[in-house]
């Protein structure tokens, strides 16, 4: 598997490396699969290499570079240069390592977890479009390259329509087993949300909607979880914290670890996520499986994680009062509340369960490799 891959499996940043997590844990466990990981790691100089889960974990030195040019260069010849000499038989490629593992000689598959040419839309400075046409570019190039993929949303498979031949494989993302163990006991009517603090995920629009929810019920308490992108974007926030006094209402906890994550769902009323561009968020996936409903975007990959009315609210991000008005309707509504948590959590546990994603991952494995040898004797022939 090429992956990013957290130096500490209990501390993973992001959703790749917690999907990598979850899904090495669990094939660790299948006796018939070896799982070895590659990733690349700019906190160390010289390559490392530890066993943890029954897999074994290959760090290589990255470096201060910057990530476009190392993956089409450098990056993707070491990196093909190492899986050669572990003789592995496929190749699990996640995120842009799917860009570096282009060409490799040895059955492939890709998940694709998102779109980086639309995140950097959002990114701050002037270049930020014309590095997105050369994301683009580079990333559906690397797509139409593959055999096999994995999509995580019906909004991946969406934007694969034209670009790839690829038999294209639906599984959703792997959330940790514990999730789904939790006791949701709500503190009051907290409103949680999960995420890296900027303009993408639309945080200055949660905290408008929280304004409006604030003036009508002043014990309303909202707790954002996460890192600002930038200095400057999280000057706007605090600003508009203190301009609008929210600073009794409005906790912003910082980065997070997995544990703290789980013990702030066990407490929220409603998990909300309004962002302008998202794949299939794995903090969705966690929130439904501690029943807690979800007020997201009406756009994106949400829509086909949440199901209006059903397990929680789908909204228009641009809309403050849109926002406002679900969450207060869940927040106001106990029943509406317990019945919209208990059917997210069974959905939860039909889709995102480690267990379930490492059987059908499994699966694609012995597909591509199948298929893999089976063109390669048609050749021969």
């Amino acid at each position: 598997m090429a992956t990013w891959f957290p130096a500490d499996p209990s501390q993973p940043r992001g959703g790749v490396e917690a999907v990598s997590v979850n899904l090495v844990r669990k094939l660790g466990e299948k006796t018939e699969f070896h799982v070895d990981v590659v990733t690349f790691d700019n906190a160390i100089d010289v390559p490392k290499r530890l066993s943890w889960n029954n897999a074994e974990i290959h760090r290589l030195p990255f470096g201060k570079k910057r990530l476009l040019r190392f993956a089409v260069g450098e990056g993707r010849s070491r990196l093909q240069e190492y899986i050669a000499s572990l003789g592995a038989d496929l190749v699990h490629c996640h995120d842009t390592y799917g860009i570096m593992a282009r060409g490799i000689g040895i059955p492939r598959v890709l998940t694709i977890h998102g779109f980086i040419y639309q995140d950097t839309l959002y990114q701050e400075g002037r270049t930020s479009k014309i590095r997105s046409k050369i994301w683009e570019r580079i990333e559906k190039a690397a797509w139409a390259d593959q055999s096999h993929i994995i999509s995580i949303s019906p909004y991946v498979r969406e934007r694969l329509n034209g670009i790839t031949g690829a038999v294209i494989h639906d599984i959703e993302n792997p959330i940790d087993e514990e999730c789904f163990s939790l006791v949701n006991e709500p503190h009051g009517k907290t409103v949680l949300s999960a995420g890296i603090i900027c303009e993408r995920k639309n945080t200055l629009g949660l905290l408008e909607a929280g304004r409006m929810i604030v003036e009508r019920d002043p014990t309303v308490k909202i707790r954002i979880a996460g890192e600002a992108s930038s200095a400057s974007y999280e000057r706007k926030i605090t600003g508009f914290i203190r301009s609008h006094d929210l600073t009794g209402n409005v906790t912003l906890l910082g980065r997070v670890s997995s544990g703290r994550l789980r013990s702030e769902l066990s407490r929220a009323a409603v998990f909300a996520l309004v962002s302008f561009e998202e794949g299939a968020p794995m903090v969705i996936e966690e929130a439904m499986a501690a029943r807690v409903p979800v007020v997201a975007s009406n756009r994106c990959g949400m829509p086909y994680m949440i199901r209006d009315g059903e397990t929680g609210f789908l909204v228009n991000p641009h809309d403050g009062s849109d926002i406002a008005r679900a969450i207060e309707r869940i927040l106001t509504d106990m029943q509406l509340r317990t019945a919209m948590g208990e059917r997210a959590h069974q959905i939860a546990g039909e889709l995102f369960h480690p267990a379930a994603v490492a059987r059908r991952t499994g699966e694609v494995y012995k597909k591509a490799i199948e298929d893999f040898r089976r063109k390669g004797s048609k050749k021969q022939r």
